[in-house]
């Protein structure tokens, strides 16, 4: 299966009123805005999208959303956090209806699995579905490591097209690649080892952090995979402090609020998780108001 995939893919934030009902309106503007700065494709629905905070009904509604939005211009993905491989399946089938262009798939949710039962959830999915994937390998956060042997298992399913690697050891992609060859597109997945990963041979790029800061996060995905290394490691030096917020167990509140401190959108997240507060948030802040104090200008 070939798809056109490749640059910059944001994992897009779903935007809430205070009540912590749907903003549809603050979505539809922030796509907008993503798409306006040159992203190649859309991932609904991921962690930073609190899949499973949201219930079925307002789940299609962000897929029709985003369909509408993009209108053609940019592939549509949804991720997949289901808690079991049935509820997963039935979503990529959902999303089949809705006529999204593909999905993002994550381990069964609230479950540690061994080998064999990842393999059998990404595998079952991808015979479930005719829509092409790409699988999320994130062992800190699942607790379900794909190793590059496994890969060479799931390259079996031709729907698999793609990889967001986010093991955090970019020694990952080199062993991907010598195990499989050019069989996925590659896509980094952890936002303060993007450029590593371009040096390594990552194609795409699903970002956190670039949410907040679209055209900065885009130029430096130009500069990098046109080779102009000097001009990357420079924009890279300022960026790094705010990818860096793209990682730990806040990652979704980091985000939020740095949409939030650049006028795209706002902080509000569902339960279990809480807008952050005190120190956390204060040093949290200081980040963003530091970056944007020094941000770039782009010529």
């Amino acid at each position: 299966m070939k798809v056109d995939w490749k640059g910059v893919f944001p994992a897009v934030t779903t935007q809430f009123h205070e009540d912590l009902t749907l903003d549809l309106d603050l979505t539809s503007k922030h796509i907008e805005e993503l798409i306006q700065s040159g992203i190649r494709g859309l991932v609904m629905l991921g962690s930073l999208g609190e899949n499973v905070t949201l219930t079925l009904e307002e789940k299609r509604e962000i897929i029709r959303l985003a369909l509408k939005v993009s209108a053609g211009r940019v592939p549509v993905l949804s991720g997949v956090a289901e808690l079991s491989t049935g509820a997963g399946l039935a979503w990529v089938k959902e999303l089949e209806t809705l006529g999204a262009q593909g999905a993002m798939v994550m381990p069964a949710m609230a479950f540690r699995p061994d080998r064999e039962e990842t393999l059998a959830h990404y595998l079952t999915i991808a015979r479930g579905t005719e829509l092409p994937l790409i699988l999320y390998n994130n062992p800190l956060a699942y607790h379900a490591d794909v190793t590059p042997e496994m890969f060479e298992i799931v390259a079996e399913q031709q729907n698999y097209v793609g990889i967001k690697e986010s093991s955090g050891d970019v020694r990952r992609i080199t062993d991907i690649i010598n195990t499989v060859g050019d069989r996925y597109i590659m896509f980094a997945g952890v936002d303060d080892l993007a450029l590593e990963s371009i040096l390594l041979g990552a194609t795409g790029w699903i970002a956190g952090i670039g949410l907040a800061f679209p055209k900065e996060n885009q130029r430096l995905w130009d500069l990098a995979t046109a080779g102009e290394w000097e001009k990357a490691r420079e924009l890279y030096r300022w960026y790094t402090p705010l990818l860096h917020l793209d990682v730990g167990n806040k990652f979704v509140q980091n985000i939020k609020m740095a949409i939030k401190e650049v006028g795209l959108g706002s902080e509000w997240v569902r339960l279990p998780r809480v807008p952050l507060s005190g120190a956390e948030r204060e040093r949290v802040l200081g980040i963003i108001h530091k970056g944007l104090e020094t941000r770039p200008v782009l010529d």
